[in-house]
C-alpha cells in the first residue's frame, strides 16, 4: 500500500507539472480541441482522475463486481439493501482507526425508474451511552462525472477531499453516512439526488448490525454536497415520510438552476470567470439523465463537442482547471443556446429549489460574494422558502468566495447539528440576507 500511495503522489506531481506548462504541452487526445481562443485559458488536455485511480490496487466502480445491479432489481423496494460490505476508510492511503460498511441499496432516477448506488457508514470507536447512536449524513460536493470519484471509492483509496470535515462529528462519536448520491451514473442537481440521499438513509436504518434504527439523523453538505441534502430536505415529506430528519444545514448551492447557468454559460471578469467551469460539467451531467434535451450534437459546435466529451469522465479537481475562463456559450452552434432550447429551460427549472417548502429546520449560509454560485440565483429562493413558512435560519457570511465560506461555515453547522442531534431546539428562524455588493457586480 505504500509503494501504492508513493506512485499515486508521483502522478499527481505529474499532473501539477502538465497544468504549470500551458502552452505547447502535449494533448493526449488526438480529438481533444488543440488551439483556443486567445482570450480563453490555454490548458493542455490534463491527465484524468481514473487514470491515476487504474495505479491502485482497490478497483473503481466501474471495474468492481459489489456495484453491479441485482438481476431483480424491479423486485427491491427504494432504500432496500441490495448487499454489503466492509471495508477499510484511508486517508492518503494510510487506514483510519474507524468501523466502516457500505451499503448497496436500491433508489429511484428522476423517472423513477429504479437504480442501485452505495453508501459509507463509518462508525468511530468511542462509545455512546443513553440513546441511540446519532448519523450525520454528510453529502460531498462529488460534483464529477465518473464514479471513481464517488465517496464510496475515495474513502477506500484515500482521496476524499472533504475527508477532514468528518473529524469533529466522529470526535463527538456520531456516525457518519456519506452516499454516492449522484449514483453511478454521476449527474448533479437533480432531484433524484434527494431520493438517493433518503434511500441511503433507509438502508442505514434498516441495518440491523448497525443498530441505528432510531437514530437521530441530520443532514449537512456544502456546494454540491448542499444541493444533495437540501432537495433531500424538500422531498422528505413525499418521497419518504418514514425517515425522520432533526435538521438540515447547508450553504454554497444555487438556489435557481436557470439562473446560475446564464451566470455560468457567458464569459466573466477576473476571477468570476473561474465559474464558467460549473456549466461545463453540468452540461456533461445533464446530458446523461436527459439525453434528447442536452444533445452536444444538436446544440455545440464540433470543438464543444471535444470539449465535453473530455469532461464525460473526470472529477472537479481536473475538470475546474480546463473549464475556467471557457465559456461554454463560445461553442454552442450558430442561432442555438440554452435560451433558444424550451426544453433545456424547462428541465433546469422543474430541477430549481423550492418545488417542495421542507418540513424540518434548516441552517443555510451563503457568502456574500461567489465567483460560482452568486448571492443573486440564491436569495429569491430563500425569499420563497421564508415567505412559505419555512423552519429558516439563513445568514450571508461576511466573507468572499466559494471554498473560502466552506471552511468558514462549517463550524456553525458542526455546532447546530450537533445540538439537534442532542436533542435540543434548533433555535429562533431569522433570515439575515444582507448583501454588500453593487447590483450587477459579478459574483453578487
Amino acid at each position: 500500500m505504500v509503494r501504492s500511495t508513493f506512485r499515486l503522489l508521483v502522478v499527481l506531481l505529474g499532473v501539477i507539472s502538465v497544468s504549470s506548462v500551458g502552452v505547447g504541452a502535449a494533448s493526449a487526445d488526438p480529438t481533444f480541441p488543440p488551439i483556443f481562443p486567445p482570450d480563453q485559458n490555454q490548458l493542455p488536455q490534463l491527465p484524468s482522475e481514473p487514470q491515476l485511480y487504474d495505479l491502485l490496487p482497490i478497483p473503481t466502480p466501474d471495474n468492481d463486481p459489489w456495484y453491479d445491479d441485482p438481476a431483480d432489481l424491479d423486485s427491491f423496494q427504494p432504500g432496500q439493501i441490495v448487499r454489503s460490505r466492509e471495508v477499510q476508510t484511508r486517508l492518503l492511503g494510510i487506514p483510519v482507526p474507524v468501523y466502516t460498511k457500505q451499503l448497496l441499496y436500491r433508489s429511484n432516477d428522476v423517472y423513477d425508474n429504479p437504480i442501485v448506488t452505495a453508501t459509507t457508514v463509518i462508525v468511530p470507536g468511542i462509545p455512546w451511552i443513553g440513546s441511540p447512536r446519532p448519523v450525520v449524513s454528510f453529502q460531498e460536493a462529488i460534483d464529477s462525472t465518473d464514479s471513481s470519484c464517488n465517496p464510496s471509492h475515495t474513502l477506500q483509496v484515500g482521496t476524499m477531499k472533504e475527508s477532514a470535515l468528518l473529524q469533529l462529528w466522529l470526535a463527538e462519536g456520531f456516525a457518519i453516512n456519506i452516499p454516492d448520491f449522484d449514483g453511478k451514473f454521476n449527474t448533479f442537481n437533480t432531484f433524484d439526488e434527494g431520493k438517493m440521499v433518503l434511500d441511503s438513509l433507509r438502508a442505514v436504518k434498516s441495518d440491523n448490525t448497525l443498530g441505528f434504527e432510531k437514530s437521530g439523523i441530520a443532514l449537512y453538505g456544502y456546494s454540491g454536497g448542499g444541493s444533495g441534502s437540501i432537495r433531500a430536505a424538500e422531498l422528505r415529506q413525499t418521497y419518504a415520510p418514514d425517515v425522520a430528519i432533526l435538521g438540515t444545514a447547508f450553504g454554497g448551492t444555487p438556489g435557481s438552476l436557470t439562473a446560475v447557468a446564464e451566470y455560468a454559460l457567458k464569459a466573466q471578469p477576473g476571477v468570476t470567470g473561474i465559474g464558467n467551469f460549473t456549466m461545463w460539467l453540468g452540461f456533461a451531467a445533464l446530458a446523461r439523465e436527459y439525453p434528447d434535451v442536452f444533445d452536444p450534437k444538436e446544440l455545440l459546435t464540433p470543438e464543444g463537442q471535444g470539449l465535453l466529451a473530455d469532461f464525460q469522465r473526470r472529477c472537479v479537481l481536473t475538470t475546474a482547471p480546463s473549464g475556467m475562463y471557457r465559456p461554454l456559450s463560445a461553442y454552442f452552434q450558430p442561432g442555438k443556446s440554452l435560451a433558444t432550447t424550451p426544453a433545456a429551460v424547462k428541465v433546469l427549472e422543474d430541477n430549481s429549489l423550492g418545488k417542495h417548502i421542507p418540513d424540518t429546520p434548516l441552517l443555510w449560509f451563503h457568502s456574500f460574494w461567489d465567483e460560482l454560485i452568486p448571492p443573486s440565483v440564491v436569495l429569491p429562493t430563500v425569499q420563497s422558502y421564508w415567505d412559505r413558512g419555512a423552519d429558516l435560519r439563513f445568514y450571508t457570511m461576511p466573507l468572499p468566495e466559494h471554498v473560502v465560506t466552506a471552511g468558514a461555515g462549517w463550524p456553525p453547522a458542526v455546532a447546530w447539528i450537533s445540538a439537534v442531534l442532542r436533542g435540543l431546539p434548533p433555535g429562533p428562524k431569522f433570515k439575515a440576507d444582507f448583501t454588500v455588493m453593487p447590483p450587477g457586480c459579478p459574483g453578487g
